[in-house]
């Protein structure tokens, strides 16, 4: 497979989760639902795999394949989710922002070289990327039930629930983000001899780790629940800024982290 295939087969994983999300809200059909969502994401499964092959290499060496595998998380993660604790607008909004990323793919693939320079040729690669794929599509998830639990807070007698939803995916998205960073910290001893240099991607990882460290303070001491909403929605906005905006800085032109 080619990012060619992708031009028609990313629309059509997308049109299957709306055509999900059509069949449940509308058709009250949920076991139909299902079936659209897992065609959506088994398409992106076998596209992922045949890309992987295709290119005799992971698939996660640009901007626009970490994308492809952030849009594949999300939208497993917001159907199990979904399966789980039964919010239909974690499912709603999850495969929202999905369809968004496959879109941006579509308009902006970023294809670079096929081959993997040498310090990217790890065994530390992989499970670096992966994880941390992972990590930013649970925190998206803490994040979308955040704001929804920050409009409704104190009006509703489910607020509990939700809240302790929130805890469990943002600590189970923590420990994958912070095993993210034993992982790099590792990959680099092994490919420029140190375990951290403050390098820009480096430096906005930990500002976004202490972030939800945070959280989990404030938590700890049930204080300030609206504070402590907020601050979710605060840290996915420093990852966002950690896995793409820092790219765009004049700092970071010059960064290890940079590959294209």
């Amino acid at each position: 497979m080619s990012w060619d295939t992708f031009n028609w087969l990313g629309p059509i994983a997308a049109s299957c989760w709306f055509a999900a999300l059509f069949i449940l809200f509308v058709l009250k059909k949920p076991l139909l639902a299902d079936l659209a969502m897992i065609a959506g994401i088994a398409l992106l499964a076998v596209f992922i795999a045949g890309l992987w092959v295709s290119l005799d290499r992971p698939p996660m060496r640009t901007m626009g394949e970490t994308r492809l595998w952030y849009s594949f998380f999300l939208s497993l993660l917001g159907f199990l989710t979904y399966k789980r604790w039964k919010y239909p607008w974690i499912l709603a909004l999850s495969s929202i922002i999905a369809s968004v990323f496959v879109g941006i793919n579509v308009l902006k693939p970023e294809i670079h070289s096929i081959s993997l320079m040498p310090a990217l040729q790890s065994r530390y690669f992989v499970p670096h990327v992966t994880v941390y794929i992972l990590s930013y599509a649970m925190l998206g998830v803490a994040a979308i039930a955040a704001a929804f639990q920050l409009v409704r807070i104190g009006k509703d007698e489910d607020d509990r629930r939700l809240t302790s939803f929130i805890d469990t995916v943002t600590y189970v998205g923590l420990g994958f983000l912070l095993l993210g960073l034993l992982t790099g910290a590792a990959w680099a001893k092994e490919a420029w001899g140190h375990y951290w240099s403050w390098d820009p991607k480096e430096t906005w990882a930990f500002i976004t780790a202490a972030a939800y460290m945070l959280y989990i303070h404030l938590r700890l001491k049930d204080v300030r629940p609206k504070l402590t909403l907020s601050i979710p929605l605060i840290g996915f906005v420093l990852l966002m800024i950690t896995w793409i905006g820092v790219n765009y800085l004049p700092a970071a032109q010059g960064s290890v982290h940079i590959y294209s």
